[in-house]
């Protein structure tokens, strides 16, 4: 979701391989040695930026959930006075994420239960956050629409975009980013356009 350019910090390569990695085998399946070995340093010397493999969790998760509720709100601001253009913004923005982050999905998934209470709680607050921007993007487009309704809708469409993980190298291999990113959208979209069908 990043527009960045730049070559990657140390720290952010250490936290992109370690989502890789936590995400292909599981958070206890991985040691700081095969983190450092994957960046190109020393086990030990990961604890000159991290205090430890929690801390690298709490960032990816915590990280992650600050950066699409920034993103969130920015498009908010850009958008303001276009509700149709706002939620298609949303969603682009989500589908780069789910595209572009799978493996930040899996580890939400199967590692959330491992953070620090108050990591947890700060990630499920930025998480509601960031889903009620949906849910008001949803309501001023479609005002006839329920509240809990909208929100339903905003949820399920959440676990559209997030289901590309799941997305297997099956016969013929899996779609190009390209056309899931076009797939993505259609049925996002489609799926906010029928709260409007009676």
């Amino acid at each position: 979701m990043s527009t960045r350019t730049d070559a990657p910090t140390r720290r952010e390569q250490i936290l992109r391989e370690a989502a890789r990695l936590f995400a292909e085998r599981g958070f206890h399946g991985v040691g700081v040695d095969e983190i450092g070995a994957a960046v190109g340093i020393s086990g030990p010397g990961l604890y000159r930026h991290f205090a430890g493999k929690d801390a690298m969790l709490a960032e990816l998760l915590v990280g992650i959930s600050e950066r699409l509720l920034s993103g969130g709100r920015l498009r908010a601001r850009e958008s303001a006075s276009d509700p149709g253009a706002l939620l298609a913004a949303l969603i682009d923005g989500h589908i780069d994420f789910a595209l572009d982050d799978r493996p930040l999905i899996t580890l939400h998934d199967r590692e959330l239960d491992r953070l620090r209470d108050a990591d947890r709680k700060l990630v499920r607050q930025l998480q509601r956050q960031y889903a009620e921007l949906w849910v008001t993007a949803v309501r001023s487009l479609y005002p006839e629409v329920p509240e809990a309704e909208a929100r339903a809708a905003v949820h399920a469409v959440f676990g559209l975009l997030n289901s590309t993980p799941h997305l297997g190298s099956r016969e013929g291999g899996p779609p190009t980013r390209a056309a899931m990113e076009s797939l993505l959208r259609r049925l996002a979209h489609g799926a906010f356009d029928s709260l409007a069908r009676p």
